[in-house]
C-alpha cells in the first residue's frame, strides 16, 4: 500500500471516528437542550452542528475544482438557530454535510494529494486542505462533547475509557495485540 493510499484510508477512518464520537454525544442530549448555550457568547450543540454541516458542504462540494467557500454558503446564518429546531431537521442537515465529505474523500486518489485547491481564494495542497478540515471538525466536535457532557452531568455515559478503567483497558489491548513467540 502506498503512503498516499494509507493516508487517505487513515484520514477517512479518523473522520468516521470523530463523527461517531459526536453522534454518541448528541444522542445523549434531550431535543430542547440541543439549542442551549452555556453563556451568551457560546454556541449550542445545534449551532455547532449546523456550522460544521455548512462548512463541509461548502468545502467538499466539487472539492478539487472549485473554491471551498461557495457563493451560496451563508456562514453567518449557521450561527443562528433556524426556524425548524427539530432534532430530525438538525440531524438531516448534519448528515448531509458528512455524506458529502465521505463521498468526496472516497473519490480522492493518492495522485490527487499533490494537487492544489483553494478555500477563500487561498491556494493550498489537497493534503493541507483535508488536514485543515479534519482539525476544524475535531475542534468543534470537542466543543459538542464538552457541552453535551456538561448538560448531562451525572447522567453522562463516557465516550471513551471510563475513570479508573485505564489499567484494565491497557491489559485488554496488550493481550489483543501481543504477538505469539515466533510470529
Amino acid at each position: 500500500m502506498s503512503t498516499g493510499s494509507e493516508y487517505l484510508r487513515d484520514l477517512t477512518q479518523r473522520f468516521a471516528d470523530q463523527k461517531a464520537l459526536a453522534d454518541r454525544a448528541i444522542a445523549q442530549v434531550a431535543d430542547e437542550a440541543l439549542w442551549a448555550a452555556l453563556d451568551p457568547e457560546s454556541n449550542s450543540i445545534g449551532v455547532l452542528m449546523r456550522h460544521l454541516a455548512g462548512n463541509m458542504r461548502s468545502r467538499w462540494r466539487d472539492f478539487l475544482t472549485t473554491d471551498g467557500e461557495k457563493p451560496d454558503r451563508h456562514r453567518d446564518q449557521e450561527f443562528e438557530p433556524p426556524a425548524d429546531r427539530s432534532r430530525a431537521s438538525l440531524l438531516a442537515d448534519w448528515e448531509s454535510g458528512w455524506a458529502l465529505l465521505f463521498s468526496e474523500l472516497a473519490r480522492l486518489t493518492p495522485a490527487d494529494l499533490d494537487r492544489f485547491v483553494t478555500a477563500r481564494h487561498e491556494p493550498m495542497t489537497v493534503v493541507s486542505a483535508v488536514n485543515r478540515q479534519y482539525g476544524h471538525a475535531a475542534q468543534h466536535i470537542g466543543q459538542i462533547i464538552l457541552i453535551a457532557k456538561h448538560l448531562r452531568s451525572g447522567a453522562w455515559r463516557t465516550l471513551s475509557i471510563g475513570r479508573g478503567q485505564s489499567a484494565a483497558f491497557n491489559e485488554t489491548m496488550r493481550q489483543k495485540f501481543q504477538r505469539s513467540p515466533g510470529a
